[in-house]
């Protein structure tokens, strides 16, 4: 029967099926389901003391988010992690898509979306020390924000679509990718949205160009083992 990692609380949240959500999303990205496993649904709403329900409107969250994948007789698996050829199309196909996201942004962006871009670009984790996967959940959360509002005020619907699929795709390796100082990406953000901030649509691509190299280079020592 399936725990919950330690460092996670029970998060008080406005519905049910929020809180079973993000306890099942800490136990996928925690790996206490490990990649490739099937879900029992039935003992994961024992664990979490509640009915299957909610845990079933949770996995159907999670597929779309890309952490899980449902099968006919077999019901939900956990997404299995990227190998190294994945990777490396990952941050190809980003680099095609995130780039002209941040360049539209910078043409398009109103007062209002410009200082909501600059304050997330800004956020930082506050997380006590030893909550190693809550520091990780935290950190993950406000990267995928920032990309995501990026992609939003670029104004292209299907481009934010695919630019939030492709980040699910990287949640569930998270954990093995090596650790990295949250000031260094704060700082990359802060290029991207002082660019769109200032209107210039080249600088704002070639900013988030810079960013996806850097992290690429940052993640792919976890994929050493792959060569």
């Amino acid at each position: 029967m399936a725990t919950l990692p330690d460092g996670l609380r029970p998060i008080q949240r406005i519905t049910l099926a929020d809180d079973v959500y993000e306890s099942v999303k800490a136990l996928i990205m925690e790996h206490t389901i490990a990649p490739g496993h099937r879900i029992n649904i039935d003992g994961l709403a024992r664990s979490l003391a509640v009915s299957p329900t909610p845990v079933r409107e949770a996995l159907a969250r999670l597929e779309s988010d890309g952490l899980v994948h449902k099968r006919a007789m077999t019901g939900y698996t956990v997404s299995r992690l990227l190998s190294r050829r994945e990777f490396e199309e990952l941050f190809e196909l980003r680099l095609l898509l995130e780039p002209a996201a941040a360049g539209r942004a910078a043409a398009h962006a109103t007062a209002d979306q410009r200082e909501r871009i600059s304050a997330q670009a800004a956020a930082t984790v506050a997380v006590e020390p030893g909550a190693d996967y809550l520091r990780r959940a935290a950190f993950t959360a406000l990267d995928a924000r920032f990309h995501d509002l990026v992609a939003e005020v670029s104004g292209n619907r299907l481009l934010r679509d695919c630019t939030t699929r492709l980040h699910a795709h990287l949640h569930l390796h998270r954990r093995y990718f090596p650790a990295t100082d949250p000031a260094v990406t704060v700082t990359e953000h802060g290029r991207i949205a002082a660019a769109v901030a200032a209107g210039d649509p080249a600088a704002a691509a070639e900013a988030m160009r810079r960013h996806l190299l850097a992290a690429h280079s940052r993640h792919l020592p976890a994929f050493a083992a792959d060569d």
